[in-house]
C-alpha cells in the first residue's frame, strides 16, 4: 500500500497503536474533515475581505507569507508527530486559509468569478471521485497506486527544478504559459491531483479497518486537506490559463 500524499503514506498508520482506547471511524473522519474545512474557509474569507477592500496585494502579503511558511512547518510537524494532529491539523487549516484567501482574491480581481469556479470544481471532483471509489468504479490496484505515485513524484521534481532554475534565469515559459502545451500540462496535473484523492480514501479505509486510534481521524482529515488544497490551487491555475486566452 502506498500513496503520493506525504501525510497518508505507506507508514502513516504504522506505530499508531491498535486496540487501545476508542478506534478511528469513517464518520469521525468525515466530521473532523468538515471542521478543518470550516477553519480553512473562515481564515480564507477574512483574508479575501482584507484584499478586496484594499485592492492592494501588499495588504495581504504578510498573511500569505505566514500562511504559506507557517502551514508548511505545521504540516511537517503533523506528519512526524501524528499524536499532535488534534491540535496541529486545525492550526494547519487556519494557516492555509490565509494563503488560499489571498491567492484567490488576487486571481479573482484579474479573472472575476474564477475563485468560485475553482471551489465548485474542487468539491465537485471530490464528490464524484468519492462516489466512484465507493461504488468500485475506480479499483485501487497496485498498478494504479504506482502510476499515481510516479506521476506525482515527477510533478514534484519538475516544480522543484522550476524553482531552482528560476534563480538562474531559466524559465519554462511554454509549460507555465497559457498556450496549448501549458494548458495540457495543467490539465494533467489536475487529473493527477484528483487521483490522489482516491488513494487518500483507500488509506483512510485501511486505517479504519486496522483499528487505528481516535486521533488518526484528525490526521486523516489533515491528509485529505493537503490533497484538496493542492487540487484547488492547480484548478485555479488551469482556469487562469484558460481565461487568459479569452
Amino acid at each position: 500500500m502506498r500513496t503520493s500524499n506525504p501525510a497518508l503514506n505507506a507508514s502513516a498508520f504504522q506505530g499508531a497503536g491498535v486496540g487501545v482506547g476508542e478506534a478511528m471511524t469513517l464518520q469521525g473522519t468525515v466530521n473532523k474533515t468538515g471542521v478543518l474545512l470550516i477553519c480553512v474557509i473562515a481564515t480564507a474569507a477574512w483574508t479575501w475581505n482584507i484584499y478586496t477592500h484594499s485592492q492592494n496585494p501588499a495588504s495581504v502579503l504578510p498573511l500569505l507569507a505566514i500562511g504559506g511558511i507557517g502551514g508548511f512547518i505545521v504540516a511537517l510537524v503533523t506528519i512526524f508527530k501524528k499524536t499532535w494532529s488534534p491540535v496541529t491539523a486545525p492550526l494547519y487549516a487556519l494557516l492555509e486559509g490565509l494563503l488560499l484567501g489571498g491567492i484567490s482574491a488576487i486571481y479573482d480581481v484579474r479573472f472575476h468569478g474564477i475563485a468560485i469556479q475553482a471551489v465548485s470544481l474542487t468539491f465537485g471532483t471530490l464528490l464524484v471521485l468519492l462516489l466512484a471509489y465507493r461504488s468500485g468504479l475506480i479499483p485501487v490496484t497496485e498498478k494504479f497506486r504506482l502510476g499515481v505515485v510516479a506521476a506525482t513524484g515527477g510533478i514534484a521534481l519538475f516544480y522543484l527544478a522550476t524553482i531552482v532554475l528560476g534563480f538562474f534565469g531559466i524559465h519554462f515559459t511554454t509549460i507555465n504559459g497559457s498556450g496549448p502545451i501549458g494548458i495540457a500540462f495543467s490539465a494533467f496535473v489536475v487529473v493527477i491531483a484528483a487521483l490522489n484523492l482516491v488513494l487518500d480514501f483507500d488509506f483512510i479505509e485501511s486505517g479504519v479497518a486496522a483499528g487505528a486510534p481516535k486521533y488518526m481521524e484528525w490526521y486523516a482529515g489533515f491528509g485529505l486537506m493537503v490533497t484538496l488544497i493542492w487540487l484547488y490551487l492547480e484548478i485555479l491555475r488551469l482556469l487562469s490559463k484558460l481565461r487568459s486566452r479569452d
